[in-house]
Protein backbone atom coordinates (compact mmCIF):
# COMPACT_ATOMS: atom_id res chain seq x y z
CA UNK A 1 0.00 0.00 0.00
CA UNK A 2 1.42 3.51 -1.12
CA UNK A 3 2.18 5.31 1.91
CA UNK A 4 0.10 8.43 1.05
CA UNK A 5 -3.08 6.24 1.51
CA UNK A 6 -3.12 6.20 5.42
CA UNK A 7 -2.82 9.77 4.97
CA UNK A 8 -5.84 10.29 1.92
CA UNK A 9 -7.98 8.18 4.60
CA UNK A 10 -6.97 10.04 7.40
CA UNK A 11 -7.82 13.60 5.31
CA UNK A 12 -11.34 12.22 3.92
CA UNK A 13 -12.55 11.04 7.72
CA UNK A 14 -11.62 14.24 8.72
CA UNK A 15 -13.42 15.93 5.76
CA UNK A 16 -16.68 13.98 6.16
CA UNK A 17 -16.52 14.50 10.26
CA UNK A 18 -16.74 18.40 9.47
CA UNK A 19 -20.82 19.72 9.94
CA UNK A 20 -21.82 20.35 6.42
CA UNK A 21 -24.56 19.16 3.68
CA UNK A 22 -24.18 15.90 3.74
CA UNK A 23 -24.57 15.35 7.47
CA UNK A 24 -27.38 17.75 7.85
CA UNK A 25 -28.98 15.46 4.99
CA UNK A 26 -28.34 12.25 7.11
CA UNK A 27 -29.90 13.24 9.95
CA UNK A 28 -33.26 14.66 8.14
CA UNK A 29 -33.36 11.02 6.24
CA UNK A 30 -32.77 9.60 9.58
CA UNK A 31 -36.20 11.37 11.30
CA UNK A 32 -38.05 11.21 7.75
CA UNK A 33 -37.33 8.95 5.52
CA UNK A 34 -37.17 5.70 6.67
CA UNK A 35 -34.38 2.79 6.47
CA UNK A 36 -34.68 2.41 2.54
CA UNK A 37 -34.60 6.49 1.57
CA UNK A 38 -31.92 6.36 4.16
CA UNK A 39 -29.59 3.60 2.35
CA UNK A 40 -30.48 5.07 -1.08
CA UNK A 41 -28.93 8.45 0.36
CA UNK A 42 -26.13 6.45 1.55
CA UNK A 43 -25.69 4.99 -1.93
CA UNK A 44 -26.01 8.13 -3.69
CA UNK A 45 -23.94 10.47 -1.93
CA UNK A 46 -21.15 7.42 -2.38
CA UNK A 47 -21.76 7.94 -5.88
CA UNK A 48 -21.06 11.16 -6.19
CA UNK A 49 -17.93 11.01 -4.75
CA UNK A 50 -17.20 8.60 -7.31
CA UNK A 51 -18.38 10.63 -10.52
CA UNK A 52 -16.47 13.80 -8.83
CA UNK A 53 -13.09 11.94 -8.88
CA UNK A 54 -13.90 10.46 -11.84
CA UNK A 55 -14.29 13.94 -13.93
CA UNK A 56 -11.03 14.45 -11.82
CA UNK A 57 -9.34 12.42 -13.38
CA UNK A 58 -10.86 12.82 -17.24
CA UNK A 59 -9.63 16.38 -16.67
CA UNK A 60 -12.43 18.29 -14.68
CA UNK A 61 -9.66 20.23 -12.57
CA UNK A 62 -8.32 21.99 -15.51
CA UNK A 63 -11.42 22.91 -16.89
CA UNK A 64 -12.44 24.78 -14.04
CA UNK A 65 -9.46 26.40 -12.79
CA UNK A 66 -9.21 27.55 -16.17
CA UNK A 67 -12.91 29.18 -16.81
CA UNK A 68 -13.75 30.94 -13.39
CA UNK A 69 -17.14 31.52 -15.06
CA UNK A 70 -17.64 27.32 -15.14
CA UNK A 71 -16.86 27.25 -11.14
CA UNK A 72 -19.39 29.83 -9.99
CA UNK A 73 -21.94 28.06 -12.49
CA UNK A 74 -21.32 25.02 -10.13
CA UNK A 75 -21.56 26.43 -7.21
CA UNK A 76 -24.01 28.63 -7.52
CA UNK A 77 -26.17 25.86 -8.43
CA UNK A 78 -25.02 23.65 -5.78
CA UNK A 79 -25.91 26.37 -3.70
CA UNK A 80 -29.39 26.49 -5.05
CA UNK A 81 -30.23 22.63 -4.76
CA UNK A 82 -29.01 22.92 -0.92
CA UNK A 83 -31.46 25.83 -0.07
CA UNK A 84 -34.15 24.03 -1.49
CA UNK A 85 -33.70 20.69 0.25
CA UNK A 86 -33.46 23.26 3.41
CA UNK A 87 -36.70 25.08 2.65
CA UNK A 88 -38.36 21.22 2.29
CA UNK A 89 -36.96 20.49 5.23
CA UNK A 90 -38.06 23.46 7.20
CA UNK A 91 -41.68 23.03 5.62
CA UNK A 92 -41.81 19.74 6.59
CA UNK A 93 -41.07 20.46 10.14
CA UNK A 94 -43.73 23.20 10.58
CA UNK A 95 -46.97 21.78 8.48
CA UNK A 96 -45.90 18.30 11.00
CA UNK A 97 -45.41 20.19 14.37
CA UNK A 98 -48.87 20.06 15.42
CA UNK A 99 -48.99 15.92 14.89
CA UNK A 100 -47.57 13.26 16.14
CA UNK A 101 -45.26 12.24 13.54
CA UNK A 102 -46.19 8.72 11.47
CA UNK A 103 -44.51 5.31 12.03
CA UNK A 104 -40.93 5.44 10.58
CA UNK A 105 -41.65 9.01 9.30
CA UNK A 106 -42.25 10.07 5.36
CA UNK A 107 -40.93 7.83 3.22
CA UNK A 108 -39.89 8.52 -0.53
CA UNK A 109 -37.97 4.76 -0.82
CA UNK A 110 -34.41 3.91 -2.37
CA UNK A 111 -34.69 5.37 -5.86
CA UNK A 112 -35.80 9.03 -4.16
CA UNK A 113 -32.86 8.98 -1.68
CA UNK A 114 -30.55 8.12 -4.31
CA UNK A 115 -31.32 11.07 -6.05
CA UNK A 116 -31.44 13.28 -3.32
CA UNK A 117 -28.32 12.07 -2.10
CA UNK A 118 -26.48 11.73 -5.31
CA UNK A 119 -27.77 16.01 -6.07
CA UNK A 120 -26.70 17.18 -3.03
CA UNK A 121 -23.30 15.75 -3.09
CA UNK A 122 -23.34 16.77 -7.11
CA UNK A 123 -24.49 20.28 -6.12
CA UNK A 124 -21.99 20.87 -3.27
CA UNK A 125 -18.94 22.58 -4.59
CA UNK A 126 -16.68 21.96 -1.73
CA UNK A 127 -16.67 18.21 -2.59
CA UNK A 128 -15.79 19.32 -6.05
CA UNK A 129 -12.60 21.84 -4.95
CA UNK A 130 -11.52 18.70 -3.14
CA UNK A 131 -11.56 16.24 -5.94
CA UNK A 132 -10.49 18.58 -8.68
CA UNK A 133 -7.87 20.24 -6.41
CA UNK A 134 -6.68 18.50 -3.17
CA UNK A 135 -7.26 14.57 -4.74
CA UNK A 136 -4.89 14.69 -7.20
CA UNK A 137 -2.06 15.70 -4.70
CA UNK A 138 -2.77 12.36 -3.25
CA UNK A 139 -1.86 10.66 -6.72
CA UNK A 140 1.68 9.26 -7.38
CA UNK A 141 2.79 9.61 -10.55
CA UNK A 142 4.03 6.07 -10.57
CA UNK A 143 1.45 4.06 -13.09
CA UNK A 144 -1.86 4.96 -14.38
CA UNK A 145 -2.86 8.27 -13.03
CA UNK A 146 -6.16 8.36 -13.98
CA UNK A 147 -7.05 4.59 -12.74
CA UNK A 148 -5.22 5.92 -9.31
CA UNK A 149 -7.55 8.64 -9.28
CA UNK A 150 -10.49 6.70 -9.84
CA UNK A 151 -9.13 4.61 -7.46
CA UNK A 152 -8.64 7.12 -4.25
CA UNK A 153 -12.46 8.35 -5.41
CA UNK A 154 -13.16 4.80 -4.52
CA UNK A 155 -12.13 4.92 -0.97
CA UNK A 156 -13.57 8.16 -0.71
CA UNK A 157 -16.54 7.07 -0.83
CA UNK A 158 -16.16 3.97 1.31
CA UNK A 159 -14.62 6.23 3.99
CA UNK A 160 -17.26 8.86 4.03
CA UNK A 161 -20.02 6.29 3.48
CA UNK A 162 -18.30 4.34 6.92
CA UNK A 163 -18.78 7.58 8.81
CA UNK A 164 -22.05 8.21 7.44
CA UNK A 165 -22.98 4.76 8.64
CA UNK A 166 -21.93 5.25 12.24
CA UNK A 167 -23.39 9.29 12.33
CA UNK A 168 -26.95 7.55 11.37
CA UNK A 169 -26.68 4.53 13.56
CA UNK A 170 -25.94 6.50 16.66
CA UNK A 171 -29.09 8.65 15.39
CA UNK A 172 -31.05 6.05 15.10
CA UNK A 173 -30.43 4.47 18.44
CA UNK A 174 -31.96 7.79 20.27
CA UNK A 175 -35.21 7.45 17.72
CA UNK A 176 -37.28 7.04 21.01
CA UNK A 177 -35.77 10.42 22.27
CA UNK A 178 -35.69 12.15 18.79
CA UNK A 179 -39.38 11.03 17.98
CA UNK A 180 -40.44 13.33 20.79
CA UNK A 181 -42.83 16.09 18.97
CA UNK A 182 -40.70 19.03 20.41
CA UNK A 183 -37.50 17.44 20.01
CA UNK A 184 -38.35 16.03 16.32
CA UNK A 185 -39.48 19.90 15.50
CA UNK A 186 -36.40 21.10 16.70
CA UNK A 187 -33.84 18.78 15.09
CA UNK A 188 -35.66 19.45 12.30
CA UNK A 189 -35.98 22.73 11.63
CA UNK A 190 -32.10 23.18 12.54
CA UNK A 191 -31.76 20.85 9.99
CA UNK A 192 -34.00 23.02 7.68
CA UNK A 193 -31.48 26.16 9.05
CA UNK A 194 -28.64 24.51 8.26
CA UNK A 195 -28.77 22.93 5.06
CA UNK A 196 -30.71 26.91 4.26
CA UNK A 197 -27.66 28.41 5.56
CA UNK A 198 -24.96 26.56 3.70
CA UNK A 199 -26.36 26.96 0.54
CA UNK A 200 -26.91 30.55 0.46
CA UNK A 201 -23.05 30.53 1.57
CA UNK A 202 -21.91 28.44 -1.46
CA UNK A 203 -24.17 30.20 -3.49
CA UNK A 204 -22.60 33.44 -2.53
CA UNK A 205 -18.93 31.86 -2.49
CA UNK A 206 -18.26 32.43 1.24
Amino acid sequence: MPTHVPFFIATTLLLAMLPGASQALMIRQVLEGGQRTLRGTLAGNATGFLLWSTAAAAGLSAVLLASPTAYAVLRIAGGIVLMILGVNTLRTALTTSTRTPPEGGRRTGFAGGYLTGLSTNLGNPKAGVFAVSVLPQFVTSKGLVFLSTVALGVLWALVSASWYMMLTWAVGRGRDLVSQPTVLLGLSVTTGVVLLGLGAAVAAGV
